[in-house]
């Protein structure tokens, strides 16, 4: 990242809003707002026009949502294909909201959202937000990381029988189902490294593989699948600390191997 400028996106029906959140990272030496829209016509629109690395989009706006301008924005990226901008893996996405519903966090993450903000972030979390997509992690506020964990631990005769691990994680080699299993967990590259006696070098390879593997996007997505395909239990007491708010509230970052793409400009 260093010596680049990452360019942003900012989409709010709200003018005072995005005008807010528009001058707090313009201020930035190494980010670059290049547009505010008032919709997510707009926001598709406006990324593919100047290239953008990162769209912070809201969710509720006139003629496209922030749901629809996501899949439009990210549309191909998680298969490594070139998205709107050009670049690969598509420019990434911040979504905005006063709203924590859990409908919103599920439709964004599905839609290709690689961050999940509440609208009364703190400016210093905002900007770390954007800083860490645009490397290529995700990144969730951690009421919403809470929730989306939340709904994968409740016990119900449905997660009970998907405690035979689904076919699907077939593809993966023993060790790969090993960090699949740590990265649903919540532990960092370092952390693996550390459970497993490897070299981080060789997590980012594991980990780099699952996600290739099982069609996944990111970490984040890692996590759903080791829930829906019932190779982690419910109620892990482990997963349950990784997802606790930090001191200050401080959205906590999911590394992906997936960093360092190249910007066109």
């Amino acid at each position: 990242m260093t010596g680049q400028v990452i360019r942003v996106v900012v989409a709010d029906d709200q003018e005072l809003v995005r005008s807010g959140f528009a001058l707090i990272l313009d201020v930035q030496p190494d980010i670059e707002v290049v547009a505010e829209v008032g919709d997510g016509a707009e926001a598709v629109e406006a990324v593919r026009r100047h290239r953008a690395d990162v769209a912070l989009l809201d969710i509720r706006m006139p003629r496209m949502d922030g749901i629809e301008a996501c899949r439009a924005i990210s549309a191909g990226g998680a298969r490594g294909t070139e998205g709107v901008n050009g670049a690969r893996g598509g420019c990434r996405v911040v979504m905005l909201t006063t709203f924590d519903a859990d409908e919103y966090v599920y439709e964004a993450l599905h839609a290709g959202a690689s961050g999940f903000l509440l609208k009364d972030v703190r400016r210093d979390d905002l900007v770390h937000a954007v800083r860490v997509v645009a490397r290529g992690d995700s990144l969730l506020a951690p009421s919403v990381a809470r929730r989306l964990v939340e709904q994968y631990t409740r016990p119900s005769p449905t997660v009970v029988r998907a405690r035979r691990p689904d076919p699907r994680l077939d593809v993966l080699t023993g060790r790969e189902r090993e960090t699949l299993l740590l990265l649903a967990r919540g532990l960092s590259n370092a952390e693996i490294a550390a459970e497993l006696v490897v070299s981080e070098h060789t997590v980012k390879t594991h980990v780099g593989n699952v996600l290739a593997k099982l069609g996944l996007r990111d970490r984040i997505q890692a996590v759903i699948c080791a829930y829906e395909t019932g190779l982690i239990a419910a109620g892990d007491a482990s997963l349950r600390e990784a997802t606790s708010t930090p001191p200050g509230g401080v959205a906590r970052a999911w590394s992906s191997p997936v960093s360092g793409r190249k910007r066109r400009r």
